[in-house]
């Protein structure tokens, strides 16, 4: 049973109450913003809650043991907090929520009801809807080592241990022609070889989009020009002129890691593990392979 502070607990056991919900946003980059159903502004706890900004949550759900609880909170994009650009940068993916009842007459009477994070977020004119994923969520999110084929490393982390701040592996080029949304040519690539940045990630360093982070869908290589081709739509148009940083990408397969990176000591993958076609296969007598040896050899 959760333990009201007794100031909010008197003032519940009132005739008349003086109640409202804030909301506690905090993006992953840090930045705190909060947000209240009622017709003023309060502070509680030194954080600002802003009225007025159209935003208003939906039923929540909550149920005993694993699956994931939530809700949806909704809002019009009035308030300076909130806008349209930055949601669609992912600066609002998986943020952490934190909802609490308020006491309006009195802010520091208050009491934290859930917490959760921001998940899908649906966007319509000048207005959003926001899941929000209760803290089971976690628990089907991919964890540990899983045996694949593929390599269950990223390009550049610890245990991939390729140096992406090596020139071999990234290069700064300027946008020479381009649909101004998701794809552009440059002639700054010339010294990588076809597909060398697909699944690579590509950062603005100048320009509209500046700061901004992108992931690659393919990359060609021509004999002038170099094509780039983007999972997703830029958040601001591209220019021509604007200024980007690319790294490298990896399909995370065996030949790639050892052909392309030299890199198959450090592979996390189990490239020899036979597939589910081979599990299922009728065994024949005398057939190749079935004999309980290697595979391989």
């Amino acid at each position: 049973m959760r333990d009201l502070p007794s100031g909010l607990a008197s003032h519940l056991g009132e005739g008349v109450t003086t109640l409202c919900r804030c909301w506690r946003l905090m993006r992953r980059d840090g930045e705190a913003f909060g947000f209240t159903d009622h017709d003023r502004d309060l502070v509680v706890d030194g954080q600002v809650y802003r009225a007025g900004t159209g935003l208003e949550a939906a039923e929540t759900t909550a149920e005993i043991g694993f699956p994931v609880g939530g809700g949806d909170v909704s809002g019009i994009l009035s308030s300076e907090a909130l806008t349209e650009t930055d949601i669609a940068a992912g600066l609002y993916d998986d943020a952490s929520v934190e909802l609490r009842l308020v006491n309006w007459a009195e802010p520091a009477q208050h009491l934290l009801l859930e917490t959760a994070s921001i998940g899908e977020i649906r966007r319509h004119d000048a207005a959003f809807v926001a899941e929000l994923r209760g803290p089971m969520h976690r628990f089907g999110e991919e964890r540990g080592r899983l045996f694949r084929a593929t390599c269950g490393a990223d390009l550049g982390d610890p245990r991939c241990g390729i140096d992406l701040d090596d020139p071999a592996h990234n290069a700064v080029a300027t946008v020479g022609g381009t649909d101004g949304a998701l794809g552009l040519t440059t002639a700054g690539l010339g010294a990588h070889e076809d597909g060398a940045f697909t699944g690579g990630r590509l950062t603005w360093l100048s320009g509209a989009n500046e700061g901004l982070s992108v992931e690659v869908k393919s990359h060609w290589a021509g004999t002038l020009l170099a094509g780039l081709d983007l999972w997703q739509r830029a958040t601001r148009p591209i220019a021509i002129g604007d200024t980007f940083r690319i790294t490298a990408g990896c399909d995370k397969r065996l030949s790639t890691c050892r052909d392309r990176f030299a890199n198959a000591v450090n592979f996390r993958g189990f490239p020899h593990m036979p597939g589910n076609d081979f599990v299922l296969a009728v065994a024949a007598q005398g057939e190749a392979g079935l004999d309980g040896g290697s595979l391989f050899r």
